[in-house]
């Protein structure tokens, strides 16, 4: 590792004797941000290709979403989910008009589904994905006769809750939390065949099967996406078998692949859509919204969140979803997006580039990737790895053409420099 550092000795000493040691952290402090620019305690700048974890969408410190949390603080937090709350029902409706929207391949709007979507709003993407599991299995209960089974894919990842552990389909999460919970198995992804036969032929662990739960880019797992013929398919065996199709967007919705949500550049609608991350541009919130044919199942009382969709949560929602739409950011993330692509795979030692929009992942042929992040920061770059060989890219969708350019630059040079 660089011995490039500019956390303070006693911040760091703090976070190191009092703060639980799940994560390897970088040694850097943001203190201050804006757009795709990130600044350290020191006053050094860096270009962003992380996005908080692909939180970002508006960008850090967007006007409109600190002008709406500012407004909203100075008027209420939290009352609870027992009363109503300004804004919560404008979002809900927002998000149905964006889930019904309709593109092309390329991401590129062509309409409207005119489908009803219902939310439930939560905190993260595991509490997303955990009510999207209980909505499936209570389509299982009433629709199937018990079924309860779920369905997920290898290289998946679905949360760290152990529900959405067991989803996820990486043994490696697994590891010292067994036994995980049963009614979960997974099958390659893009293998119709093997989806099919885990369906028809459920293993004792799973059971009866009740729903199918996919990522349309798998982000966590190398960002390996989903062909746009296996989601048609995937989408076709569920309406044969009376399945509820769910399609996890924590990572890649909210315009982050180019379409409003990634589901769309296939041209199937799901039963139950997830949702975090950019929902709110990095505010902490979740959600998760179903078609009402299964929505309507659920009754006062079968699922609740103290602080989902309170009151500064649903206005940084409000703020952001309006502010993406007014900005047209589909459009602008498909045009740097395939920028940040080809300047990707002109770079040596880069043998692959996966993904869609500003979700890229970077194959390398040589074991450097945890190097070029270390390396990075003093370049005045944030990158990110998932295992020695993979860079995965989630910057801010604000991101400039200029700024692409000026980061692929320095990450070429590291490569060179290290390879």
């Amino acid at each position: 590792m660089s011995d490039f550092s500019t956390v303070p000795a006693n911040i760091k000493a703090l976070d190191d004797e009092y703060v639980l040691g799940t994560y390897g952290r970088l040694p850097v402090e943001f203190v201050r941000a804006s757009g795709a620019v990130l600044t350290d305690s020191e006053g050094n700048d860096y270009l962003d290709f992380l996005g908080g974890i692909g939180c970002a969408s508006l960008g850090h410190c967007h006007p409109a979403v600190v002008t709406a949390l500012k407004e909203q603080a100075d008027k209420l937090w939290q009352v609870g989910n027992y009363f109503y709350v300004e804004n919560r029902g404008e979002v809900a409706n927002g998000l149905s008009t964006l889930l019904s929207r309709i593109t092309d391949e390329s991401g590129h709007d062509t309409g409207s589904a005119a489908v009803t979507w219902k939310t439930f709003f939560a905190n993260s993407g595991a509490e997303a994905n955990e009510g999207a599991i209980k909505l499936a299995r209570r389509w299982g209960e009433v629709k199937l006769d018990g079924a309860f089974g779920v369905v997920s894919a290898k290289k998946s990842f679905h949360g760290r809750t152990l529900a959405t552990l067991a989803a996820t389909g990486q043994d490696r999460f697994h590891e010292t939390f067994r036994p995980m919970p049963a009614g979960f198995a997974s099958v390659d992804l893009n293998d119709i065949d093997a989806l099919r036969s885990a369906v028809e032929n459920p293993t004792p662990e799973c059971g009866p099967v009740c729903a199918v739960m996919l990522e349309c880019v798998q982000g966590e797992g190398g960002v390996w996406p989903a062909g746009y013929d296996y989601l048609r398919d995937v989408a076709d065996l569920c309406r044969e078998k009376n399945l509820m199709l769910i399609i996890d967007e924590v990572q890649t919705g909210f315009f982050r692949c180019g379409s409003p949500f990634s589901f769309q550049r296939a041209g199937i609608v799901p039963d139950i859509v997830t949702m975090a991350k950019g929902i709110a541009d990095g505010f902490p919130m979740g959600a998760v919204a179903a078609r009402t044919k299964v929505a309507d199942l659920m009754r006062p009382g079968d699922h609740g969140s103290t602080f989902g969709g309170n009151a500064l949560a649903v206005a940084a929602a409000r703020a952001t979803i309006d502010t993406l739409r007014a900005e047209d950011m589909g459009e602008h993330v498909i045009a740097v997006g395939k920028h940040l692509r080809h300047r990707l795979q002109a770079m040596p030692h880069v043998t692959e580039v996966r993904g869609r929009g500003l979700m890229r992942g970077a194959q390398l042929d040589v074991p450097i990737a945890c190097q070029l992040v270390d390396e990075g920061l003093a370049e005045g770059l944030v990158l990110n790895h998932i295992g020695d060989s993979i860079l995965r890219f989630l910057p801010p969708l604000v991101i400039t053409r200029e700024q692409i350019d000026e980061g692929m630059d320095k990450l070429e040079a590291l490569i060179r420099k290290l390879a």
